[in-house]
């Protein structure tokens, strides 16, 4: 079916020749002014295009622009026209013009243009057409810009040395030297309304893609787009920011960009272009191949959108895939075989519950130290034991000494030689294994951490302990349960940003007697009703002994449960006896 836009053209242009989706006919406005040279009035009704519905005429008689713009020029009743909106509020500006214009002044400047400067312009691909048409002139030393305004009158213009940009001075009213009045070419905002304009620095830049046959504003300098009143801008469809190839113009572009949101399209410069590439050195170097580089450039133009882009997506998730099979992430594995089958291999959120001293941070301990001994990279968060207990204690078990004889120091050779070597291994270590003990801790110093870390080992992995969730930092202390639920928010946002792994160790609540449950579930953990959404496996160490049994320690041992998991089936991963007196745990065959 036909739509309407391209229905109301053929309606009232029926002589009009329709072949690949643009409209041709002899223009009536040309026809209506009785100018001596008679143009062709086109009209794109591509309807694909961000520029679909708008029309031009050859002879440039009238600017530019879209359908309601054009019923204007006809005189038409708004109501018949695509897009009119009878409670559209245009909140106009009341600006009470001076009674003194500089109209004669400006047509006086056209006529001192010389040869010289009108074959400046065409090496830029800028014809005598668009010159006369933006009416600019020349004062024997500077090319004069008028900046028309919306009564149609010229009050105040600029003057720019050719060779020297920065060299300007403006001329006229001083009342319109100054914002909203320095947009040059500000008329074509109304006629662009429901559809598409170009934005642009500088006056040049505006004349260059104005021959294009684009409707466009400039702005004197770059610095002036934060000024530009959005309001100005409320009914136009789309905008493009076709800026020059710097830092500072590409930064004002996204600032922009994010005041103005998704309706803003930021042409951006290829990559082999050089820094400080402006739009008039482009149309000089591509000569007649500028036209189709600039529509390329405008056509990939990206959307200033909160989400990113489907192809930045896809590759995003093609990296992953890449990441997922290499040796890296296979690599992610405990000691514990039993555990990693259970959970398949350390990776996501993991949480584990367990009541005090049932050896939870020794076992974390143990599974950290044996990555980092893997060159994984491995950040401790400890609020619980203190740098020097870790690093003692995974002495103690790579030495297979305790930590008595440790402190007191070996004098025997053969213990001596275990101490030397469990020394240089932890030493060997430590690059990838980093005990925190900030009390300040926050996400983005979290972050700051990691990127370290990773840059330092170049790892495109990182695990990250959490000793314990309920004592890390939080603003209000009688918050907690807000502040825990926070934490969790920001470490799924760190675990989906960066791919890190987490184990977290997290405390259990008491039931109405003060005893600990003894059936694990997720139930059972304490202040977070946020736990079982944001753990990818929430698991419980629970003693097989009793706390008062006297029995020898080495006896010892601890049921770990899988109680809840995303994609693990729930029940009993194994049983761990204490490794006493080395501060670690060994799995027991099911």
């Amino acid at each position: 079916m036909i739509d309407a836009i391209t229905r109301f053209y053929r309606e009232q242009l029926p002589d009009g020749r329709f072949k690949n989706n643009i409209l041709t006919t002899d223009c009536p406005f040309c026809r209506e002014k009785h100018t001596k040279n008679k143009g062709s009035l086109i009209v794109f009704l591509n309807q694909a295009s961000y520029f679909h519905g708008y029309f031009r005429c050859t002879n440039r008689c009238v600017p530019g622009g879209f359908p309601l713009h054009f019923g204007r020029l006809k005189k038409l009743s708004a109501v018949n026209i695509p897009g009119y909106d009878p409670d559209r509020d245009y909140d106009i500006q009341q600006v009470e013009y001076p009674a003194k214009n500089i109209n004669a002044e400006i047509l006086d400047f056209l006529e001192k243009m010389t040869d010289q400067l009108y074959d400046r312009f065409s090496a830029m691909g800028v014809g005598r057409d668009v010159l006369t048409e933006m009416k600019v002139g020349y004062n024997g030393r500077y090319l004069v810009y008028p900046y028309v305004q919306e009564d149609d009158n010229c009050y105040s213009a600029r003057c720019v040395h050719p060779e020297k940009p920065e060299d300007f001075f403006w001329y006229g009213d001083e009342q319109f030297f100054q914002h909203p009045f320095t947009l040059w070419n500000s008329t074509d905002i109304r006629c662009c309304e429901n559809g598409s304009l170009a934005i642009t620095e500088g006056e040049e830049n505006l004349l260059i893609l104005k021959q294009l046959g684009l409707p466009c504003i400039s702005l004197p300098t770059i610095g002036d787009l934060e000024l530009l009143d959005l309001k100005r801008m409320q009914w136009l469809t789309t905008l493009f920011l076709f800026v020059n190839h710097n830092q500072e113009s590409e930064a004002a572009a996204r600032l922009f960009a994010q005041r103005a949101g998704h309706k803003v399209r930021i042409v951006n410069w290829p990559e082999e272009y050089p820094n400080k590439y402006s739009i008039a050195d482009l149309a000089r170097d591509k000569g007649d191949d500028f036209a189709a580089t600039a529509f390329a450039m405008i056509k990939s133009a990206r959307s200033f959108s909160p989400f990113g882009s489907p192809e930045h997506e896809h590759l995003r998730f093609i990296e992953q895939l890449r990441l997922e099979s290499t040796d890296g992430f296979e690599m992610m594995q405990s000691d514990f075989p039993l555990l990693n089958k259970a959970l398949g291999g350390i990776h996501g959120i993991n949480i584990m519950g367990g009541i005090p001293k049932a050896g939870k941070s020794s076992f974390f301990i143990q599974i950290a130290s044996d990555m980092a001994r893997k060159k994984i990279p491995v950040i401790y968060y400890d609020f619980e034991n203190g740098r020097q207990k870790i690093y003692l204690r995974t002495l103690s078990r790579f030495s297979r000494l305790t930590t008595k004889e440790i402190k007191t120091g070996a004098r025997k050779y053969e213990v001596s030689h275990k101490l030397q070597q469990a020394q240089q291994e932890l030493k060997d270590m430590l690059p990838w294994f980093r005990v925190v003990n900030e009390r300040k801790l926050t996400p983005e110093l979290m972050r700051r951490h990691i990127d370290f870390l990773r840059h330092e080992t170049r790892s495109e992995y990182t695990l990250v302990v959490i000793d314990s969730l309920h004592k890390l930092p939080f603003k209000d202390l009688s918050k907690r349960r807000t502040g825990i639920n926070a934490w969790l928010r920001q470490l799924e946002a760190i675990r989906d940003e960066l791919g890190v792994s987490f184990l977290v160790i997290s405390e259990l609540s008491r039931g109405a007697e003060g005893q600990y449950d003894k059936q694990p579930h997720m139930g059972s953990f304490k202040g977070s009703g946020d736990i079982e959404y944001s753990a990818d496996n929430a698991m419980i160490l629970l003693p097989k002994w009793d706390p008062f049994d006297s029995g020898p320690p080495e006896k010892r041992q601890n049921d770990l449960w899988l109680v809840a998991s995303r994609e693990k089936s729930p029940g009993l991963i194994g049983s761990y006896r204490i490794d006493f007196p080395y501060w670690g745990f060994s799995e027991q065959a099911k």
